[in-house]
């Protein structure tokens, strides 16, 4: 089989395909920091299998096609978040997105488009600069906050209480949730909905001693208030978390702490 770049008319190489394979086309956003003014769309005809993870494909384009071609990837197994990148419009993960699920079945040609995730400086191609992402993470004290010695054992806690705050301990750190927030792109200086996730996370914990601490950080003028319910952050989720309600309940329980303190 052959594929070319649409960059590169009429030009054709022998490279390697898997039987059965069927062609689909990578519309994929490119920017590179040293020559700004050339950004824009570049398209690839890549071969691919039903079995095929999005993931596979644009390691296809980078070995085969364009070695330039930027992205970011780890475990290739949903778990470390780092291929995060809008794919068809919706943030997705690269390596949770089955080509089965993306092929046409009209057998019209398929057409995916690629981009960056929003909200966040584009270094190259389809990384982002993560720092704004993670200094909010880290200002809303991601760890146990505890008073007194350490326990000379592990902390006991009952399957109640553990299962209060299960959902969010999911989350992990993709970004999906985050660069999907009309609120985040307008403003960065919002905390985010990853960030307000991984507080839920200790603010529920009966074992931290820091929720009202976290929960005054989040009081602020970049913290839950910013929220407007879109919802965009919950469809986002490769994990499956429902970021909406754990953002409603922290301010659900910012309210109750204000009526205890007035009273």
């Amino acid at each position: 089989m052959s594929v070319h770049t649409n960059d590169e008319p009429g030009s054709t190489a022998d490279l390697p395909a898997p039987d059965g394979a069927v062609t689909v086309t990578l519309k994929i956003l490119r920017f590179n920091p040293e020559a700004p003014d050339k950004a824009g769309w570049e398209s690839f005809q890549v071969p691919c299998l039903p079995t095929d993870r999005l993931l596979n494909l644009l390691i296809y384009v980078k070995g085969y096609l364009d070695g330039t071609l930027t992205f970011r990837r780890s475990c290739a197994h949903g778990v470390c978040g780092s291929d995060a990148m809008i794919v068809n419009g919706v943030n997705r993960l690269a390596c949770k997105v089955l080509m089965r699920d993306m092929l046409r079945k009209d057998g019209k040609d398929t057409v995916i488009t690629i981009a960056p995730l929003k909200g966040l400086p584009v270094e190259k191609d389809l990384v982002v600069d993560m720092e704004p992402f993670f200094d909010s993470y880290r200002q809303i004290k991601p760890f146990l906050m505890t008073s007194g010695q350490e326990p000379t054992r592990e902390r006991i806690q009952s399957q109640t209480d553990r299962a209060r705050y299960d959902d969010t301990t999911k989350c992990i750190l993709c970004a999906c949730c985050t660069g999907s927030c009309p609120v985040y792109w307008a403003d960065g200086s919002y905390f985010g909905p990853a960030a307000i996730v991984n507080a839920h996370r200790f603010i529920f914990d009966s074992r931290d001693e820091g929720a009202e601490e976290r929960m005054e950080i989040l009081n602020g003028v970049d913290g839950v208030w910013r929220c407007r319910t879109t919802f965009n952050c919950t469809e986002a989720c490769p994990r499956g978390i429902k970021v909406t309600q754990a953002i409603t309940e922290v301010k659900r329980a910012l309210l109750f702490h204000r009526k205890a303190v007035v009273r």
